[in-house]
């Protein structure tokens, strides 16, 4: 209660005459946001090594699916590497980096949010295709295919990425990314990536993971452990596309429709806690194939024995 009570206190003082007054002092999530980040780093790294490994067992046996998964672990891989810049930033409150690399890291930022949600649609997709017409468009499942639609989500990632970042200001006097007061694009910005971003790739990953369930309700011929892997499978990409990058959205929305620099910034730390969650999706996407699908289980265990046994030796 001491805590929010001076929280509060630091977001009263805010006034529209002066920029800089628009932003908290004193912020006591920035050690706990930190930390998390280099949790993410220090785990995220070698989990997202090692999927880049297991999907590359998938690509050898011209499975489709690898492709995805092995470009969702590199899109984790290229924002984790910039995630140090952002521990430095949390905690010293100022960005020594200059503005093109904070447009670059926010660009990065941006890009993994909607490269990640591109691909987890795929996959949603083609596990759809595969449980629901096992018998139709086989030429979605193959893997040249996969290759072309995955370079087709990194393009529109990029492309919305730098449309929506070059409207927005983000970079000014030692500040990266939560620029204040918002610039008059920023509202159209914030719910377009909310629109285009999230709620889309949430839709078409729900209606798929609605078919997929109902076929495997009325179809016996599917065997239980199936029904598990698969089961799991979307359990794991429907909670990371809502825990994960529901939160941000809802905050940018709300950011849109209510932030004010003349009134208290109380969105302000919910936007920068929304943003350190969201990168715990860097954390989730291992699961949906070093532990849910069975070669990947086998590959952990495999590269497990291998290790046992080197050290052994």
């Amino acid at each position: 209660m001491k805590m929010l009570t001076s929280t509060t206190a630091n977001w009263s003082s805010v006034t529209s005459d002066d920029p800089h007054n628009c932003y908290p002092e004193n912020i006591p999530e920035k050690k706990p946001i930190a930390i998390l980040y280099m949790i993410i780093v220090i785990l995220g790294i070698p989990s997202n090594c090692f999927s880049l490994f297991v999907s590359c067992q998938h690509i050898r046996q011209n499975k489709e699916l690898g492709i995805y998964l092995f470009n969702l672990a590199l899109a984790d891989l290229c924002f984790i590497m910039t995630l140090p810049i952002w521990v430095d930033y949390t905690l010293k409150d100022q960005w020594q980096h200059g503005g093109t690399a904070c447009t670059a890291c926010v660009f990065l930022l941006f890009t993994h949010f909607y490269t990640s949600a591109a691909l987890l649609c795929c996959i949603s997709v083609d596990r759809y295709v595969a449980v629901v017409h096992p018998l139709n468009f086989l030429s979605m499942r193959r893997t040249t295919t996969a290759i072309a639609i995955s370079v087709l989500m990194w393009v529109i990632s990029i492309t919305f990425s730098a449309v929506t970042v070059s409207l927005q200001h983000n970079y000014e006097d030692s500040v990266c990314l939560d620029v204040l007061p918002m610039s008059s694009a920023q509202p159209k910005v914030n719910i377009a990536r909310c629109v285009i971003g999230f709620l889309i790739p949430a839709i078409l990953v729900g209606f798929c993971s609605r078919g997929i369930y109902v076929q495997m309700k009325t179809n016996q011929a599917i065997k239980a452990e199936e029904r598990k892997k698969v089961s799991r499978l979307l359990l794991v990409i429907l909670l990371t596309l809502w825990l994960c990058f529901g939160p941000i959205h809802i905050i940018l929305v709300l950011r849109a429709l209510l932030e004010d620099c003349g009134q208290p910034t109380w969105l302000y730390v919910s936007y920068k806690v929304s943003v350190a969650i969201s990168s715990l999706n860097c954390l989730a996407d291992p699961l949906l194939y070093c532990f849910i699908t069975r070669s990947g289980r086998a590959s952990v265990t495999q590269v497990f024995f291998t290790i046992r046994r080197k050290l052994g030796t």
